[in-house]
């Protein structure tokens, strides 16, 4: 008899899981970007958002909840009931610095989060105003080393990848430059471009633009191979600063505890958007390289990213309270 409840009980919740599957999402979905509007990650999420309602029949409504490196909006998408009625577009800060980064922080990113794709990896380019009167990485280290702590640098927020990218530059290129934090990318670049902040590390999407009309200059790429809209800019391995490397990404997550139903739906429309020749295109011409993953893989890249980052930020010793 016992036996037979408990046969009876496991079929029960396999028709449970696929009645959920089947009847989510009933009404909108929420999808928290940790950043301002106006910035790469904002952008990319409205328009894989867009995507999954066509496929998913409920509008995906953003929701920009910036600060503290993106942790605001982690951490309250990490309290959020687990009804896949609130995710999020997380990055490299917000699941694989912040860790690091942050003497106290309120959510753990291997434990707190229900990966849903890692669908993008992201190339970032030094660039710096026009006026600073700068044409390669080496003017730029020169320069700051005959001002030390004097050149400003802008970055999306404290514990922001602009920023740690930042850190590890000067690290390894022994030199100091001044920190001025924004709140989110599109601030930042926007105070670059007016020349109020010379240098940044900017999203190598919506920074193109702006390096093409002559509004910026590039002087290196993140990555140890040229991002794609940029083929003409150096990485910055190759300008000299050798054994640099870094690159961010981009990852749909839920709450802990997310239905494993749901986190497959979610996984399969996401997936069947960046499989499209015109999410292909769009992604490629902003400079990222496009990608599916399942989730157990999203789940292992931030434990592999957030052991790796951890140790280079402890060894630059840096901290934020």
């Amino acid at each position: 008899m016992i036996r037979r409840l408990c046969v009876f009980a496991i079929l029960l919740a396999g028709c449970t899981g696929s009645a959920l599957a089947q009847d989510y999402p009933s009404r909108p979905v929420k999808v928290v970007v940790p950043f301002p509007a106006g910035g790469g990650t904002d952008a990319l999420t409205r328009y894989v958002a867009k995507g999954m309602e066509q496929r998913l029949g409920q509008p995906f409504i953003i929701e920009n909840h910036a600060g503290a490196g993106t942790t605001l909006g982690a951490t309250a998408v990490a309290r959020s009931a687990p009804d896949g009625y609130t995710i999020m577009v997380g990055t490299a800060s917000t699941f694989a610095v912040a860790p690091g980064l942050y003497k106290r922080i309120a959510y753990d990113p291997t434990k707190d989060f229900s990966p849903v794709m890692l669908f993008a990896t992201v190339p970032f380019v030094l660039v710096v105003n026009p006026a600073l009167g700068v044409n390669s990485v080496q003017e730029l280290i020169a320069l700051a080393k005959s001002k030390p702590g004097e050149l400003a640098f802008a970055s999306a927020g404290t514990g922001a990848v602009h920023h740690i990218y930042m850190e590890l530059l000067m690290s390894m290129a022994g030199i100091s430059m001044r920190h001025v934090p924004y709140r989110g990318g599109g601030p930042a670049l926007n105070d670059v471009v007016a020349g109020h902040v010379p240098i940044y590390f900017a999203d190598a999407g919506p920074a193109g633009p702006l390096i093409k009309s002559g509004q910026l200059k590039a002087l290196g790429v993140t990555t140890m191979t040229r991002a794609s809209n940029l083929p003409d800019v150096p990485t910055l391995n190759e300008a000299g600063v050798t054994g640099y490397e870094a690159n961010t990404w981009q990852m749909m997550a839920g709450p802990a505890q997310l239905p494993a139903p749901i986190v497959l739906r979610l996984n399969k429309a996401l997936g069947n958007v960046m499989q499209t020749p015109e999410a292909q295109k769009h992604f490629i011409g902003l400079g990222m390289q496009p990608m599916t993953s399942t989730p157990a893989e999203a789940a292992e890249h931030i434990r592999k990213e957030a052991a790796k980052w951890i140790a280079i930020i402890k060894g630059i010793g840096l901290s934020v309270e």
